[in-house]
């Protein structure tokens, strides 16, 4: 059962990441925990903003990017907006690793070339 509010280390430990990291996004001002005192109390809201910004690094968005996409969730009703900006950043960031991945593919054939050649220079001495 999900709780409705939340202590920076409760969240830091379910989302595996540190507070340092969960300030950092704060700073950033992609969350905005309540404030009580000098204790941040993270609703849910905040939870599922967390979440979002990780699944957002995990595929490499930038942190202007999840910004964008977290600020255009709460400005627009309009589901349909959202989802086309995130289907471009989604292709944008697939473009990117597929030339990533193209690069990749070109430098371990230079490698094995590169061993191939030494293993028949050692088999000459």
């Amino acid at each position: 059962m999900e709780q409705d509010t939340y202590s920076i280390s409760e969240l830091a430990r379910d989302l595996d990441v540190t507070a340092r990291t969960i300030r950092f996004y704060e700073e950033q001002g992609l969350i905005e925990p309540e404030r009580r005192g000098l204790q941040r109390i993270f609703n849910r809201r905040d939870r599922a903003r967390l979440k979002l910004i990780l699944r957002g690094k995990r595929i490499g968005l930038s942190l202007a990017e999840i910004h964008e996409i977290l600020d255009l969730y709460q400005r627009a009703r309009d589901e349909a907006q959202q989802s086309h900006l995130l289907l471009q950043l989604l292709a944008e960031r697939r473009q990117q690793l597929e030339r990533q991945r193209q690069d990749i593919d070109e430098v371990l054939k230079e490698i094995d070339t590169l061993s191939a050649h030494c293993r028949e220079v050692i088999a000459k001495l």
